[in-house]
């Protein structure tokens, strides 16, 4: 094989790598499950929370949560670091 020939060939495997690609780009199928009749227009009426209400905003429950989350991040040990001071 001479060298004037090489780039010709990798042309041409570019080409059929690019072909080869998006044929099987379009061959692959794509499936959708529709909606039951009658299900309604909610796409995600099967989606649901079971968790529970969330205190409001300013209320005491919710600055208790974030003063024990904030002592408790102040009191982590990590390793490598020297053990927290505990306040006295």
């Amino acid at each position: 094989m001479t060298t004037r020939h090489r780039p010709l060939i990798t042309k041409i495997v570019i080409g059929v790598a690019i072909a080869l690609g998006s044929w099987v780009a379009a061959a692959t199928p794509a499936a959708a499950e529709p909606s039951p009749p009658g299900a309604g227009s909610n796409p995600f009426g099967t989606l649901s929370c079971s968790c529970p209400q969330a205190p409001p905003v300013d209320s005491p429950a919710v600055r208790d949560q974030i003063h024990r989350g904030l002592q408790e991040g102040l009191s982590a040990w990590l390793p490598g670091l020297p053990p927290p001071v505990q306040p006295r």
